[in-house]
């Protein structure tokens, strides 16, 4: 049995609505997204092996405007801090192992610049094969570079604090048109 197409839309748009995150985030990644100006923030960069053979390294390289001051161990990871000149870290190099269908975390902190602006954080990601993937582009390309915006809280926030329940009810609505979309009508008979 079919379903009609009048039936069909509602949940490819709800299928889109759920897997769209994921396919956003199959990269690697620095978390938090917003984050305050001043603010000491603990980041991390969350990096997924989708290949069938191991990532023996991950290189990060430091936005300027961010000052890195620490960084947490990782089991089975050696960490190489990369600095200019004036002994200022501008990147880390991270060697080890993750296996396929895996991912590992990575953290660091970092001294947030003082004014609103948006940090990217370029990431190389080589495998055992030697093919590297390079995770450095401009947003909305095919390999941008992961990106944290640093905004007051009530910028970050958006108006009257909106923007944190603003995904959840999208995704309540949209779960709701998929269950009347589903919804089995009753027959109506005429009088």
């Amino acid at each position: 049995m079919t379903l009609p197409t009048v039936r069909r839309a509602p949940l490819l748009g709800a299928a889109f609505v759920l897997l769209a995150p994921a396919a956003a985030l199959a990269h690697a990644v620095v978390f938090p997204k917003i984050s305050t100006p001043g603010a000491y923030e603990k980041y991390v960069l969350r990096v997924p092996n989708e290949k069938d053979v191991p990532t023996v390294r991950v290189e990060l390289r430091f936005p300027a405007d961010a000052r890195v001051t620490a960084f947490g161990d990782v089991p089975g990871w050696q960490l190489q801090v990369l600095t200019d000149s004036a002994r200022r870290i501008t990147g880390a190099v991270w060697t080890g192992t993750l296996a396929p269908q895996r991912f590992v975390e990575f953290p660091f902190v970092a001294a947030n610049p003082k004014a609103a602006t948006r940090l990217a954080w370029p990431v190389v990601q080589t495998y055992a094969d030697g093919v590297r993937a390079e995770w450095t582009g401009p947003e909305g390309s095919k390999t941008p570079a992961s990106a944290t915006t640093i905004a007051p809280v009530a910028a970050a926030a958006g108006e009257g604090g909106a923007a944190w329940w603003v995904p959840w009810a999208a995704l309540v609505l949209s779960l709701l048109g998929l269950g009347v979309a589903l919804r089995r009508t009753e027959p109506r008979v005429a009088t």
